[in-house]
């Protein structure tokens, strides 16, 4: 995709969204567009997912409200029953207006095929507390803030509706802890580590911040590592219980941290001095969060996974 956009001439520098100044002043509008598939079936939770994935690609630019809101975008086929686009609306506009104090300000709908949802989302900040992907330095120790494992557990949703019997050696009750996790951190919005960002008078400390969505947590960090000359390296991958041993079963790319994520949790490179004063604000502000690498300078460009990586099951969430 990045080669594309460069051949179009549309290439520039890799971030979560875009930041437009408002002319004569110091602030600025930061805009984002994404679109997907439904992964689960019940419409209101998918809703909420939908919202979550929009809104989080403003919060991980170090904006704390959504305060351009919401535009739905919301393609359906024309046999589509009027309650599961009615739950979809319903599910985006209670996670806008509950979890994130924002709104739903119009948008768009059409017929489809294909099923597709999202929208844009816009805030607007000082540009002198933009966060963006790039600027690691070397030393940073990287920062997470939701377990990962969410593809091999959501294709074990579906394959338990369709074909049960492929998973008949796991247990039943286990595998739907483990799907109810998922949920919970597909709709829980990255807005409070923001938050916890701006409540240090100087968050200069924060080097370097994107979410981890679809390249997966390699993928996400390696982004951090445009335009210089560090590498980084993986040492602890906390994980929702269970999504290691399904994405074997399943043929996703766990162990290499590559397997696609969903409205996953914030990633950040924090300068070590501070991280330790962090780390504590996110658990007094009830962020989960773990230490699980650091920025260094071993292969340059390269996201390495330690031979002795530490996988932390996480059975709570």
């Amino acid at each position: 995709m990045e080669d594309l956009l460069q051949r179009a001439g549309l290439g520039g520098d890799i971030e979560d969204a875009a930041v437009i100044p408002i002319q004569g002043t110091r602030m600025v509008l930061v805009k984002n567009l994404d679109i997907f598939t439904p992964i689960i079936d019940e419409p209101e939770i998918q809703g909420e997912i939908t919202a979550c994935n929009v809104t989080n690609d403003i919060f991980a630019m170090n904006v704390p409200e959504i305060n351009g809101g919401m535009l739905i975008f919301l393609a359906i086929n024309t046999n589509t029953p009027d309650y599961i686009a009615e739950g979809i609306l319903k599910g985006i506009k209670n996670f806008m207006e509950q979890k994130i104090d924002s709104n739903v300000v119009g948008g768009h709908t059409i017929y489809c095929e294909w099923p597709l949802m999202g929208g844009e989302a816009s805030g607007i900040v000082d540009n002198d507390s933009i966060i963006r992907k790039s600027g690691v330095k070397n030393g940073d120790k990287l920062v997470l803030t939701k377990p990962i494992g969410l593809q091999g557990i959501m294709a074990a949703y579906r394959v338990l509706k369709d074909m049960p019997e492929i998973l008949e050696t796991y247990s039943k009750a286990e595998l739907q802890k483990s799907i109810d996790i998922a949920i919970k951190v597909m709709t829980t919005p990255n807005q409070e580590v923001v938050k916890t960002i701006h409540s240090f008078s100087d968050f200069s400390f924060v080097h370097a911040m994107s979410d981890v969505t679809g390249f997966g947590l390699a993928g996400h960090t390696r982004e951090m590592l445009q335009h210089i000359n560090l590498s980084a390296i993986i040492e602890k991958v906390p994980s929702i219980k269970l999504s290691k041993e399904l994405s074997a079963d399943l043929g996703y790319a766990f162990e290499e941290c590559r397997a696609h994520e969903t409205a996953g949790g914030m990633l950040l490179a924090i300068d070590e001095s501070k991280v330790q004063d962090f780390t504590n604000a996110l658990g007094s502000n009830h962020v989960p969060n773990w230490i699980i690498g650091q920025i260094d300078k071993k292969q340059p460009g390269v996201v390495r996974v330690s031979e002795n990586v530490e996988f932390l099951e996480i059975t709570d969430y």
